[in-house]
């Protein structure tokens, strides 16, 4: 049976079983290589006055926020966007 895509959507190459996380929108069990990671930073102090404590020379910590999402969260977020069936099997090459 031909496969949709070349890795089967994941990324674990022949390293057998990986890892399970869930998905931090619906709570789905997702194999970790599965599973689309998002960081972003989250802001302590509202804009204009971290603007104000920056000028005064303050350091201000923003913590990293991991999130993991299974496909179907993902692509609602459009964190993924769909591809066509051409654009699917064309490789991008690695610098």
């Amino acid at each position: 049976m031909p496969s949709k895509r070349v890795s089967r959507g994941r990324k674990k190459g022949g390293k057998g079983s990986s890892g399970t996380v869930q998905c931090t929108n619906c709570g789905q069990t997702v194999p970790k290589d599965k599973a689309k990671k998002v960081t972003s930073r989250l802001s302590l102090v509202e804009h204009q006055l971290a603007k104000e404590l920056r000028a005064q020379g303050t350091y201000i910590a923003s913590p990293k926020i991991l999130k993991w999402y299974c496909i179907s969260c993902a692509i609602h977020f459009k964190i993924l966007k769909i591809r066509s069936a051409a654009k699917r099997r064309e490789h991008t090459k690695l610098r």
